[in-house]
């Protein structure tokens, strides 16, 4: 314990650094948690559709006419806040939200969670594990 005292007081710079990446990492982590914490894999998100989950599809029109999962409604990402208005029926029920690879659905799901909705999902990977599972797409 007294080197490691020591230490920190001949080097104290490299030692405020260290605490301070140690820190960054603890609170990256925690985020990354946060992130994880409404997000379900592809076959949990079967087993919540079986359950009569609706299904969100937040990529471009496009995309969606491309392939999708069968029966998700198309929502484009920047009108999640009107989709909020649309869903109100759905507060209470699972709700499960894609986009391409799961870096912009966590965003709806937070967005909808803070007015009010109680079972918002993220699809873990996005389309991106859907296919990767050879899960069936609906085209058109």
């Amino acid at each position: 314990m007294d080197h490691l005292l020591q230490y920190f007081s001949h080097h104290s710079v490299a030692a405020a650094l260290a605490v301070a990446t140690a820190l960054a990492v603890l609170l990256y982590e925690v985020w990354l948690r946060m992130q994880n914490a409404a997000a379900v894999g592809p076959q949990e998100a079967i087993r919540l559709m079986n359950q009569g989950a609706t299904v969100l599809d937040i990529r471009n029109q496009q995309a969606y006419a491309e392939g999708h999962i069968n029966g998700a409604r198309h929502f484009e990402a920047a009108e999640i806040l009107k989709a909020a208005d649309a869903l109100k029926r759905y507060k209470e029920r699972a709700l499960i939200i894609y986009c391409d690879r799961g870096t912009v659905a966590p965003a709806a799901v937070r967005t909808l969670s803070r007015h009010g909705f109680t079972k918002v999902f993220n699809l873990r990977g996005g389309l991106a594990a859907w296919r990767a599972q050879n899960l069936p797409l609906a085209r058109g």
